[in-house]
């Protein structure tokens, strides 16, 4: 079974990222076994133990946010020690920003001169409200210089919204409308891929990666937390390493 894999982007030399699967780990049903979130109910002593596996290949120790479904964009490299957000940014080699998803789409970004990074936790109600723009903005790069990876998340086939989902899109933008294949019972399949390329490639972002994967119809590889209620979670990360350039 596949473990955690380096996402499949043209890059700078030293930007790196990495993505996280449910494989690698200590943890016990129903969060076998590579859970990385304290707040499902694994133990902790796990969830410990699989952060200090997850540390031993990294530059340093992740930034983990308190995610509440919102837009706020949190510079990791002031390191503050309780942060609520739903995205990360950083221009320090070393510093990890992280996000944690079960179905959620999670979004990473650099620039093409590898100077800053971030990572954003798009839900639908994040996505909507604009956490993507929020971590854009807060690279403070020209837009057609950012390059954007998607992440495992819950795929077109499987992420059944009612209405109002909808009808939240479509106010803000109408060609969301093509992101959602009508259902029975007023129930809607809805695209969060579609949506995330429509809204970055509304800023101006063209190189966009990912966006293949489904966490709930490959149980075998991810966690899901539509499918199983209570699992674990998966990370996505992304930081400047030490010591090289980026171009």
């Amino acid at each position: 079974m596949d473990e955690s894999y380096v996402p499949d982007w043209l890059v700078p030399a030293n930007v790196r990222a990495l993505q996280t699967t449910r494989h690698g780990g200590v943890s016990d049903a129903p969060w076998a076994s590579f859970n990385l979130g304290d707040h499902v109910g694994d133990t902790p002593e796990s969830v410990a133990a699989n952060r200090a596996l997850l540390r031993a290949g990294l530059p340093g120790d992740p930034l983990w946010l308190k995610q509440v479904h919102g837009t706020v964009a949190v510079d990791a490299d002031l390191r503050p020690k309780i942060i609520e957000g739903d995205a990360l940014f950083s221009r320090l080699p070393g510093n990890v920003c992280a996000v944690m998803t079960a179905d959620c789409l999670p979004v990473l970004f650099c620039d093409r001169a590898g100077s800053v990074v971030a990572a954003a936790h798009a839900g639908w109600r994040g996505l909507r409200a604009g956490v993507l723009e929020s971590a854009v903005a807060a690279m403070k790069v020209d837009a057609p210089n950012i390059l954007a990876w998607l992440g495992p998340a819950i795929g077109p086939q499987c992420f059944e919204v009612g209405s109002e989902v909808r009808a939240a899109f479509v106010a803000a933008d109408p060609a969301a409308s093509l992101a959602f294949t009508p259902q029975s019972d007023d129930k809607w399949l809805c695209d969060i891929y579609l949506l995330a390329r429509q809204r970055l490639q509304g800023l101006g972002i063209t190189s966009i990666g990912g966006g293949k994967a489904c966490t709930v119809s490959e149980p075998e590889r991810f966690f899901s937390y539509r499918r199983d209620g209570v699992t674990g979670r998966m990370a996505s990360l992304i930081w400047l390493e030490r010591g090289a350039s980026g171009v």
